[in-house]
């Protein structure tokens, strides 16, 4: 795919879901919550919250896409997951995966351990996550991947290979967040840049980012879906931080901009395409 064209699926994705408003319904980080649902409803989508196992299978027959967030695991969610997995399986319905603190817990590991079997669309994380699960999945063996709580110890570049690896084998796309951001189908490497600071200060951004990226899940092919979401995080962002100097007035604003940014801003924010090696 030509830069130019995956450009003019960025804008088509953002100008789809608002006129479209699809729900992307969250199974996520109960510290996250409110911060997941105002990010989708800014982007134009619909948002909702799933705890309960007959809500997943639900959700899963007829939403057009679902966000998993493994982060704050309740034990009820040792029967909703698989529940929902195997829903989404059946309803061919795409979800985004966000592996938060994977490694810490065995209900965590467990529950990764079996998405391997119900492959998402997109896979997004830090770089620590993203090395993690393609070692956790027998797809990589790297001595790199730790976490420190929910932060990254790698540097996306570390997280290159794995995230390739993680793509190829889901067919999917795998967005890996930074300083500046890679996306890739296993095909191309698509590295997006723009963004602030600020959002390490204000809990829940890449939450909300999978959230974000599930609502383009909702309307595009997962490239397109993970690319749009970073895309319009890096926008937003950017302008955000020149309208606050501090975090609670960046997370407004942040919103705000999510809100008002033109389709063909975030079509046209820093873009550069590799070919996959």
């Amino acid at each position: 795919m030509t830069e130019k064209i995956l450009r003019e699926k960025i804008q088509s994705a953002v100008e789809q879901v608002r006129a479209e408003n699809p729900m992307a319904p969250s199974i996520t980080n109960t510290v996250t919550q409110d911060f997941v649902a105002n990010a989708q409803l800014a982007v134009g989508g619909s948002a909702a919250m799933i705890y309960l196992p007959d809500e997943g299978e639900t959700m899963a027959q007829i939403a057009p896409a679902v966000y998993i967030n493994v982060g704050t695991l309740q034990p009820f969610y040792a029967e909703t997951i698989p529940r929902t997995l195997r829903a989404l399986k059946k309803f061919s319905t795409p979800y985004v995966l966000d592996p938060v603190a994977i490694g810490l817990g065995a209900l965590r590991v467990e529950l990764l351990s079996q998405m391997k079997n119900f492959p998402p669309a997109v896979i997004r994380g830090n770089a620590s996550e993203i090395i993690s699960l393609a070692k956790l999945w027998g797809l990589t063996d790297s001595a790199a991947g730790k976490t420190r709580g929910v932060d990254s110890t790698d540097s996306v570049g570390a997280a290159k290979i794995s995230a390739l690896a993680l793509a190829k084998f889901t067919g999917g796309a795998v967005a890996v967040s930074g300083a500046e951001d890679l996306v890739t189908d296993g095909k191309i490497l698509a590295y997006s840049a723009g963004g602030s600071a600020m959002l390490s200060k204000v809990t829940g951004g890449g939450c909300a980012l999978g959230g974000v990226m599930a609502i383009y899940a909702a309307v595009a092919q997962p490239l397109v879906a993970a690319l749009t979401g970073t895309a319009i995080f890096n926008c937003a962002a950017s302008t955000a931080e020149k309208l606050s100097d501090a975090p609670a007035t960046f997370k407004v604003k942040f919103l705000d901009e999510l809100y008002k940014v033109s389709a063909e801003k975030v079509a046209a924010n820093p873009l550069r395409l590799e070919a996959a090696v």
